[in-house]
Parts: C-alpha cells; sequence; structure tokens
C-alpha cells in the first residue's frame, strides 16, 4: 500500500466499488470484507491493501502483468488472492473490471456450509 493513500479514502473506493454491485455488501467491523455462498473474495486490510480472489489462471496474469507478490496474512500466503497495485486502484475503469472479474470468479466457486 502506498503510504500517500489514507486508510479511510480506500475504505471509501471499495465501499463504492461493492455498493455499485448489485446482491453485495459489505461485511466486517475491523476488517471489510465480501463473501458470497461462504466463500470470503476480496478484502481491504489493516494496512489498507484491497486484496481479490481470482481464478488461478487470473491470479497468475495479473502477477505476471503488475509484479504484485503473494498476499499474506497472519504469515500464510492466501492462494489465489492479489493484492490491487496503486496504479489500478487510481484507475476507476480498471479497477471496476478487476472487481467483476472477481465476482465472476466468486460465482463459479463451491458453495461452502454455513457453522451456525
Amino acid at each position: 500500500m502506498s503510504d500517500e493513500v489514507p486508510y479511510e479514502a480506500r475504505l471509501q473506493t471499495y465501499a463504492e466499488l461493492v455498493s455499485g454491485t448489485p446482491d453485495l455488501e459489505l461485511k466486517g467491523a475491523k476488517m471489510p470484507y465480501t463473501s458470497m455462498n461462504g466463500n470470503m473474495f476480496s478484502f481491504l486490510a489493516v494496512d489498507g491493501t484491497l486484496c481479490f480472489r481470482l481464478s488461478p489462471a487470473d491470479c497468475k496474469a495479473f502477477v505476471q502483468s503488475h509484479g504484485t507478490q503473494p498476499v499474506k496474512q497472519y504469515g500464510s500466503v492466501m492462494r489465489d488472492y492479489v493484492a490491487v497495485p496503486d496504479a489500478v486502484m487510481q484507475d476507476d475503469a480498471a479497477l471496476r473490471g478487476l472487481f467483476e472479474t472477481c465476482v465472476a470468479n466468486a460465482q463459479a466457486l463451491k458453495a461452502k456450509p454455513t457453522k451456525r
């Protein structure tokens, strides 16, 4: 994450992105995230890094084209997640397109049973 962009601005961008997508809501008090059918597919890390879950092929292509590093949370690599770089965050069309790809991947994931 760039130190130039405050967390609150990134949260607002993420919230607007989610609210512009039908049937999605932002969840989580400390770490905002989205989920579908029991699968989390995007989140805003506490350091302000926006992360999206993509298909393995889309993830590989994104990492190669943007030179991003694997997403790590609590010491573990999160498989198929990419960190959205500042250049994409600042390009509304690119960010929206990437999020749509993320949502499409989430729709294709096998539903997880709830634990409640």
